[in-house]
């Protein structure tokens, strides 16, 4: 397994990380046996996060005994230096470790002020003073975001989407991180499941020399593939370039970040979520979104009235009307033949 550097953290970590969201779908034990086949070929990179429901606690029960062999990094969504504390709590019992690698702040609307002592900031500079946590990190899917927190030289990683349907403003993320020292992860590599041919997101990202793709693997399948790669590394050649060309013609306009520039909606729709359903039900547990709050949402899409705000406001060019009608049919068809 080839290692990279992770920026000015010096970690070096295996160029393929295990991307921990879509364990949540299968059980603690097929989990134990997906991490530790992932650990013992090489893979030392894993990421999850506190809202990825039990993904914390089957890391933990995996890989607890050989802690100080791999690199952890996890997310918060707090607000503010006190939740961020609270998470970090449960997050240190539920991986059974007393310390993190790298602590990431989980797509902030905007960057924390870092001399506000209440802040979510203030609390990653207190952890990694007292310990509890070794580097400091953001995951945005705002491009300009993500580009602030790298030049800002106050975070030590960035994670953000990355894949064969970026674009080249997209891509600049790879640079400006370059520049500035910052470790770099990709997540999405693979757009949240629209691609299906593996190899070329793996050519395609590993030209990237400071780049490290979490891949989110559910199967042992899937983790085989990629360690067949990581043993035989696809080459980007013409072919790959014309499958990634004919990739993005067909399916950028269905792949959204959830950036929330398109927000607010004025029919009270919450578009950075609900055009993202399809992909959400196959990728995270789906019985998460078949409760009477998620039901709303979507139904929320009906009173869409076609204003078109928020494909005026839509970075990628995504026809955000016709996507989002979607995949409230695909919500519904879901659900329907999910139950019978």
């Amino acid at each position: 397994m080839q290692k990279i550097r992770l920026g000015k953290t010096n970690l070096l970590v295996s160029r393929s990380g295990f991307g921990a969201l879509p364990i949540q779908r299968v059980t603690l034990n097929e989990a134990s046996i997906l991490l530790r086949k992932a650990y013992e070929n090489g893979i030392d990179f894993f990421d999850t996060a506190r809202s990825y429901s039990d993904s914390e606690e089957k890391i933990g029960a995996a890989l607890s005994s050989i802690r100080h062999n791999i690199i952890i990094a996890t997310k918060t969504m707090a607000k503010n230096r006190v939740a961020l504390f609270e998470d970090l709590k449960i997050s240190l019992e539920k991986l059974k470790t007393d310390y993190l690698d790298i602590l990431q702040l989980h797509n902030p609307e905007n960057l924390p002020d870092p001399d506000d002592t209440n802040s979510t900031y203030a609390g990653l500079q207190e952890a990694k003073r007292k310990g509890l946590i070794r580097f400091i990190g953001l995951t945005n899917h705002k491009l300009s975001v993500a580009i602030d927190a790298a030049a800002s030289g106050f975070y030590d990683t960035i994670q953000f989407p990355l894949s064969t349907l970026s674009s080249a403003v997209e891509l600049s993320i790879v640079k400006e991180c370059q520049k500035n020292d910052c470790g770099l992860i990709a997540m999405k590599a693979m757009s949240g499941g629209l691609i299906k041919n593996a190899a070329t997101s793996f050519a395609f990202l590993r030209q990237f020399d400071n780049v490290i793709p979490v891949w989110g693997i559910q199967k042992e399948s899937e983790l085989d593939q990629f360690l067949s790669f990581e043993k035989n590394p696809p080459l980007l050649d013409n072919a790959m370039i014309e499958t990634i060309n004919n990739d993005r013609k067909e399916l950028s306009g269905q792949f959204c970040r959830g950036c929330g520039y398109c927000m607010p909606c004025p029919a009270g729709i919450e578009i950075c979520w609900v055009a993202r359903m399809s992909l959400l039900l196959r990728r995270a547990p789906s019985k998460h979104f078949s409760n009477d709050l998620w039901k709303q949402k979507m139904s929320a899409i009906k009173n869409c009235t076609g204003c078109g705000l928020c494909k005026l406001r839509c970075p990628y060019g995504l026809e955000t009307p016709k996507l989002i009608k979607e995949n409230l049919l695909d919500y519904e068809t879901f659900f329907v033949s999910d139950n019978s």
